[in-house]
Parts: C-alpha cells; sequence; structure tokens
C-alpha cells in the first residue's frame, strides 16, 4: 500500500521559504542555485547518459585512505558551477565492478561520483559506511586538482548495494549533514534507524533472498522517522542482484533522489511525488512515500 504523508526536508523548507518571502505573485517554490541542466523528463531519467560529457579517472589503493581503488567520473563542462559528489559502495565479496554503471550514468546528469572497491570483500556495513565516507572525504580534500574544481563539499551523497547499502544507513547515522542516501537492496542486522536524519530511498527486489524484503528494506523503510524524507521502491520480480547489472527503474529512481535532496531541484519531484504505480505486470511491485506532495 502507498502511504502518503506531507513532509518538508530540510533543502525543500528552505527553498519554500524563499517563496513565502516572494509573495504570492512570485512562483510556488523558488528555483534551487543547484539546479543542473535542461528540464527534466520520464525518458531523460531513463536515459543511459544525460545531458552531461563526462571523463573517469582512477584511483590506486595506495593512494586512497580508508577505502580501497576507485574510479572518479565527473562532468567534463565546469560551466554550470560545482556538482554535488556521491560515493557507491559494492556488496559482500563484491567488486566495484559490480556497481560501476552508476558512475558514468549518474555523473552523465550532473554529480561527481566515486565507484569504489572495499578495503576487504568481507567488510561489513558499519565499515562500508567509513569507507563511503573516506571516500566522500577523498573527493573533497584530496583528488586531483582537475576534480576538486567541480566539487561541492557541502552535497554530500552515498549508495551501496547490499552490505554496502546497509552501509549508507551506517554513514548517514555518523554523518547526518549528508544530503541523501541510497540502499540498493540493502543488508543489515540492524534493522532500527530512527536516529537517520538523512533523505533516505530505500530500493528492494521482490523475489530478493539474501535481503529479503520483509527483515531488511521494509523495516530500514519504516523505521526511519515520518520527519525525516524517505521512499520505498521495490523492484517487480527482481533478486537481490539487480543492482549489478544497468537497470532503468534503479537509475531513473536514483537519479531523482540526488536531484531532488542534493540539488534541491524541485524540477524532479514529479518523478518521486507521488512516484511510479505498483503493478503485478510492471517494473515496480510496491512504492511508498513520505515526501512534499
Amino acid at each position: 500500500m502507498r502511504q502518503r504523508k506531507r513532509f518538508v526536508g530540510p533543502v525543500l523548507s528552505l527553498l519554500l521559504g524563499l517563496s513565502v518571502l516572494v509573495g504570492p505573485s512570485g512562483p510556488a517554490v523558488a528555483a534551487s542555485p543547484y539546479e543542473r541542466g535542461p528540464d527534466p523528463t520520464q525518458s531523460s531519467i531513463e536515459a543511459r547518459r544525460g545531458p552531461f560529457a563526462v571523463a573517469s579517472t582512477s584511483v590506486s589503493d595506495l593512494s586512497t585512505p580508508g577505502f580501497g581503488s576507485a574510479t572518479i567520473t565527473y562532468p567534463t563542462s565546469t560551466s554550470q558551477g560545482t556538482y554535488g559528489v556521491v560515493a557507491v559502495s559494492p556488496g559482500y565479496t563484491a567488486s566495484e565492478s559490480t556497481i560501476a554503471w552508476l558512475g558514468p550514468r549518474i555523473a552523465s546528469q550532473g554529480f561527481v561520483v566515486i565507484t569504489f572497491n572495499t578495503q576487504t570483500r568481507y567488510d561489513q556495513p558499519g565499515q562500508r559506511g567509513d569507507q563511503l565516507l573516506a571516500a566522500l572525504d577523498y573527493v573533497v580534500q584530496r583528488s586531483s586538482s582537475t576534480v576538486r574544481q567541480r566539487v561541492d563539499a557541502d552535497r554530500l551523497a552515498v549508495i551501496g548495494h547490499s552490505m554496502g547499502g546497509g552501509g549508507t544507513l551506517e554513514a548517514a547515522k555518523d554523518r547526518p549533514s549528508l544530503r541523501a542516501t541510497i540502499g540498493l537492496t540493502p543488508w543489515n542486522l540492524d534493522k532500527t534507524w530512527p536516529e537517520i536524519r538523512t533523505p533516505s530511498l530505500v530500493i528492494g527486489a521482490e523475489n530478493d533472498s539474501v535481503a529479503p524484503v520483509s527483515s531488511h528494506s521494509i523495516p530500514f523503510y519504516q523505521s526511519i522517522p515520518s520527519s525525516t524524507a524517505k521512499a520505498y521502491l521495490e523492484l517487480n520480480n527482481a533478486s537481490h542482484f539487480a543492482p549489478n547489472t544497468e537497470n532503468t527503474p534503479i537509475a531513473a529512481s536514483t537519479i531523482s533522489w540526488l536531484k531532488l535532496y542534493v540539488d534541491g531541484d524541485t524540477r524532479y519531484r514529479q518523478f518521486l511525488c507521488p512516484g511510479p504505480t505498483p503493478s503485478a505486470f510492471g517494473d515496480v511491485s510496491d512504492y511508498r512515500n513520505a515526501c512534499l506532495l
């Protein structure tokens, strides 16, 4: 059942406050200074590549403090200003290659993205949360000048698959200043997250036998306070490993979430609120949200 709750997140609260100051003749919501790219459409958020040309640079594990080797993908243009930063962790026993597709797909929509290997393939969610934060800090503080000149250090987000998805909640608990978290078929022994204040998107898979939604994704979503922007999307007939290959529903919802909460770009709200309609024959079997309507 879809939950319809009204919520105003920290970025949206500021924007709505600005619109009030404009007065009744002004726009309903002030435009974010971090809007990047043309007006979005369903086709644009589903496209394999967005409007920004991108380049990538590799980082050796000898250079990375607190995580393994990595790839940073970033928009080549600097004409629209700086970009938010997104760190992406793989799951248990998996390598960067399993989540590498997210790098260029998200970066081409106007973000700097670091996908990385964990220090060991057996790292637990807490360790992966620490490494997500270390990867963000590396991009902001120690990456090449070419990358750093494109970065907005105040607009940071994390994404993770499986134990990496459980790690996104750990990262948000440790660093509430994060703008967004996205867990992809997340796994964690801790089922309750009342301390989460970061807008959180949880993407589960209906046929997940590794991290069943009934004992992982749904409890995670339900335990996040109703005062926090949150959404739960369930992939129809999908397995735990759905995030390991190009996936349009994952990409479209992830891009929209990052745009809305990292960039404060309310043009993307239309794709999340009320969001996709669940269907037994479509891509999405369940969708719930607690966002501004």
